[in-house]
């Protein structure tokens, strides 16, 4: 079989430029795999779930008749512990189930700036 001589570099030329081509795609270009894209995906939609679910954890705080109480804890207690004592507290317990979400709770916490008032 004859191959003709110009088909070497064609052949090479197509191989550097779609190899060239991917690498700035998936490095500049914005490009991600399936699997990136799922995991960007669920990140983006716990944080939106999380963020609407805020004003529920506020609303509970202020219809809690202890909130004095529970907030002057808050307070007193270091800021790495607040999240579990705000998961205690039942505030960070979203409606309809048994377990607070410790997510929602950090979320909580910056919502109320414990530290501002």
């Amino acid at each position: 079989m004859n191959i003709p001589e110009w088909l070497k570099p064609v052949t090479l030329g197509i191989l550097v430029g779609a190899i060239a081509v991917s690498v700035a795609g998936f490095s500049w270009g914005g490009w991600i795999t399936e699997k990136n894209a799922a995991a960007l995906a669920n990140t983006q939609s716990h944080n939106k779930v999380i963020s609407a679910l805020v004003p529920i954890c506020i609303d509970m705080s202020r219809n809690d008749a202890e909130r004095i109480g529970k907030l002057a804890e808050l307070r007193r207690t270091s800021t790495y512990q607040r999240g579990t004592v705000l998961m205690e507290t039942g505030w960070a317990t979203v409606p309809g189930t048994d377990t607070a979400n410790r997510d929602l709770a950090q979320a909580c916490l910056a919502a109320l700036e414990l530290d501002k008032s």
